[in-house]
């Protein structure tokens, strides 16, 4: 694809997407949570960890906006703190799985052969056992917290990306831009890097999206389980957890946080679904029909 012709590309895809309420509002909703984890300091009426047994199991209220815990903390001032917390593993556990998958995807479409062949079998016995039981294995054989968690996730998170990016390396390496590139003199890793990796990057942004959305989702259900990151650091899933056993007396404790898991992956989901309906060629063509 030619530079003239990938600058129209994004430009239409720009356009499109401002035609896209669902995109649009989770875009919005993204931007929003963006802004309540940058300034929670600003935001949070309270500090996340002070403790006033005094005040537990408060209901709603002026100053404290979503109620207290068990422990008199604030619950709106650590579900916005959460955000930061969320929002990072979402990010960094969804990065390292695009980059893992994608580098490998790459170099088992283009090379094919035994490296395809090895890399293959990796992914179909990653893929064997369900990504939460697996990522619950590791977690539980590592121990709780913040880096053990990022690690559980990314390690069952790559494999999609390979295979997605494996199977349209395939398709696009025999197409002419490709050859004429070989012909030129061009080396494997200038063809993979300056050819193919901008046209295979589609699936895997909006993957990449909806990605974000299911890491943040995990951790929550594994922060749920207690193998997450460990208190008194506010996380959604322990706040969860901490709140279940007090849900016919104070079902605040638990109402809150889940809605702003609830909130957070709906908003990713939203994107992610915008996008693919903008980034694929074949609903392009079905919607020209």
């Amino acid at each position: 694809m030619t530079t003239a012709a990938m600058t129209a590309r994004r430009n239409y895809t720009y356009y499109r997407l401002r035609k896209n309420k669902m995109a649009l509002t989770g875009l919005a909703i993204i931007m929003l949570l963006i802004g309540v984890a940058v300034s929670a300091p600003v935001l949070a009426p309270h500090h996340p960890y002070k403790q006033d047994l005094g005040q537990a199991f408060l209901s709603p209220s002026s100053e404290y906006p979503l109620g207290t815990d068990d422990f008199g903390r604030c619950i709106c001032s650590r579900i916005i703190f959460g955000t930061r917390i969320s929002l990072a593993i979402g990010v960094i556990v969804t990065a390292v799985s695009v980059v893992v998958g994608v580098v490998l995807g790459m170099l088992a479409g283009f090379y094919g052969g035994v490296i395809d062949e090895v890399i293959m079998r990796i992914v179909d016995i990653f893929l064997a056992f369900p990504g939460l039981i697996l990522a619950l294995v590791v977690a539980g054989l590592l121990g709780p917290g913040m880096f053990n968690v990022l690690l559980a996730l990314a390690l069952v998170g790559w494999m999609g990306y390979a295979r997605v990016v494996r199977g349209a390396v395939l398709a696009e390496k025999e197409k002419d831009f490709v050859e004429t590139a070989r012909a030129l003199g061009a080396g494997s890793l200038y063809i993979m890097v300056r050819h193919l990796l901008p046209n295979v990057l589609a699936p895997v942004i909006v993957m990449a999206t909806l990605g974000v959305g299911q890491a943040i989702l995990a951790a929550a259900g594994l922060s749920f389980l207690g193998l997450g990151v460990q208190p008194p650091i506010p996380v959604w899933g322990s706040m969860l957890s901490d709140g279940k056993i007090y849900l016919q007396t104070a079902p605040h404790l638990t109402i809150f946080p889940g809605l702003a898991i609830m909130i957070t992956v709906l908003s990713f989901n939203f994107l992610g679904d915008g996008l693919r309906d903008i980034l694929d060629p074949r609903l392009e063509e079905k919607t020209a029909e």
